[in-house]
């Protein structure tokens, strides 16, 4: 049975990471927006900066850095960590230019997918919001039906693909201790499984606060550990950027295996840590209060720079910089602790596998956060106790699976169901491109009056049953 289902999973990712489905969607797709936004990455990227701290314009209401903290749960997590590690060994470390290449071009995708969901955005019985791309499928595109089969996929993608891997790459950090064992993984899955099911089945919100404070002190840490790497390897820094570029560019080997070259790698890794396009962030943007749909466009812009540019950056130059030979046979996990016990002694490895835990744990508290709005929507109602008390548990077992799955069950099943979340969703975005379009440019004239814009749809020229900005 698991042979068959690893079969099945093969033969979908095979076809959707041919250099014409997802790489082409992906990336074209970017560039469209990117040259219809004008290069909004570029010009407004200082902009980005200014409207993150605004406050909530409602007593109730989530500020723009709230529901950022909320995508960036999801985000920043182990993909920052094995998961670049992983591309370098598996594709070269010309992967790292084509994420970053991913982050520059998806930051559009990221703007757009999120203004959309903040135009389309409805509102609970409190006044707070909700939405994501299942909504502006079903109120924008009037196809219902897409937005069912969207919210499927994020399921599939958060709750079973990414949950599954989080947890894996977790317990495969601890590898590198003498204590691991042919248990652990099994030990490990279930201590994460508890904790996981007292925060979504117990409903302990204040862990979930905690781990909230906790992440981004520990994103800070890791960018000094990161500095500190690289000033101890600073006679390596000039080979490694070399190394960087000649494999990117190393056309002769990219295209005589594509499936496994540096390009497809970058591309993989690079959407799954900034998910750019995929229509994840979205769902947390929708709740957030603010006086404009653009200004949280932006704010989800930046959250793509800073995971991809600034965190994952770090995992490769630590890893690159410090002299440690990589194979395409080597696990990811093994790359960076190596790398890091290379650079900093006993001391890296534990650093790593702290960091691991504390990233692992809010990405599965970030990824899950956006299921339950999906059944809902699926279900066209708000599902009984029993169902959701099901759906919880279902979700718990399946931490504790991906701790003892094969490392190539769980990649490969997360590359899938991402890439058909981009399947679906950027050809939606850019048919949706007029309204997100029209709300910048709203945007940008206010900004020019020297308002602080506050939207109204009709205004923009956009019409439509909307809950907020009549």
């Amino acid at each position: 049975m698991l042979e068959l289902l690893n079969s099945i999973i093969n033969a979908v990712s095979g076809i959707l990471y041919k250099p014409w489905c997802v790489p082409l969607i992906l990336l074209a797709g970017g560039i469209i927006l990117t040259v219809r936004s004008r290069f909004i990455q570029v010009r407004m990227f200082t902009e980005s900066f200014k409207v993150i701290m605004e406050k909530p314009r409602t007593e109730n209401g989530i500020s723009s850095f709230g529901a950022l903290m909320v995508s960036t749960a999801s985000r920043v997590g182990t993909g920052n960590i094995i998961g670049v590690a992983t591309a370098i060994c598996a594709g070269g470390a010309g992967a790292v230019f084509w994420m970053w290449v991913t982050a520059v071009i998806g930051g559009a995708s990221a703007f757009v997918e999120s203004t959309l969901a903040q135009i389309y955005k409805k509102k609970n019985p409190d006044g707070t919001s909700y939405g994501g791309p299942a909504f502006y499928m079903r109120d924008a595109l009037k196809q219902r039906w897409l937005g069912v089969i969207f919210s499927v996929l994020i399921i599939m993608t958060y709750a079973v693909g990414y949950n599954m891997l989080a947890s894996y790459n977790l317990q495969s950090t601890f590898a590198a201790f003498d204590f691991y064992s042919d248990s652990s993984p099994a030990v490990i899955g279930i201590i994460l499984a508890v904790l996981f099911g007292i925060i979504v089945i117990g409903g302990a919100k204040r862990l979930v606060k905690v781990t909230g404070v906790l992440v981004p002190v520990m994103g800070v840490l890791y960018v000094i550990v990161a500095v500190v790497v690289l000033v101890l390897n600073a006679r390596n820094i000039g080979p490694m950027f070399r190394m960087i570029f000649e494999s990117a560019f190393d056309f002769r080997a990219v295209f005589g295996g594509f499936a496994g070259s540096c390009v497809m790698h970058g591309i993989k890794r690079g959407l799954y840590s900034n998910e750019a396009g995929m229509g994840s962030a979205p769902n947390a943007a929708a709740t957030a209060d603010v006086s404009h749909p653009a200004k949280q466009g932006l704010v989800q812009m930046l959250s793509v720079f800073l995971d991809t540019l600034l965190i994952c950056t770090c995992t490769a130059f630590m890893c690159l910089s410090s002299g440690v030979e990589f194979n395409p046979d080597m696990e990811g996990a093994a790359f960076v602790q190596s790398a890091l016990a290379e650079s900093l002694g006993t001391f890296g490895p534990i650093f790593i596998s702290v960091a691991m835990s504390l990233f692992a744990f809010t990405t599965l508290i970030g990824n899950y956060s956006y299921c339950e709005g999906c059944l809902t929507f699926i279900l066209n109602r708000e599902p009984g106790r029993a169902g959701l008390m099901t759906f919880r548990v279902l979700a718990t077992v399946l931490v504790f699976v991906g701790a003892v799955a094969s490392a190539g069950t769980v990649w490969n099943l997360a590359d899938m169901t991402q890439g058909l979340m981009v399947v679906v969703n950027v050809p939606v975005i850019l048919l949706l491109m007029k309204p997100a379009m029209a709300c910048l440019d709203d945007y940008c004239r206010q900004k020019k009056e020297g308002k602080n814009p506050e939207f109204i749809a009709q205004e923009a020229g956009i019409r439509g049953d909307l809950d907020f900005w009549k």
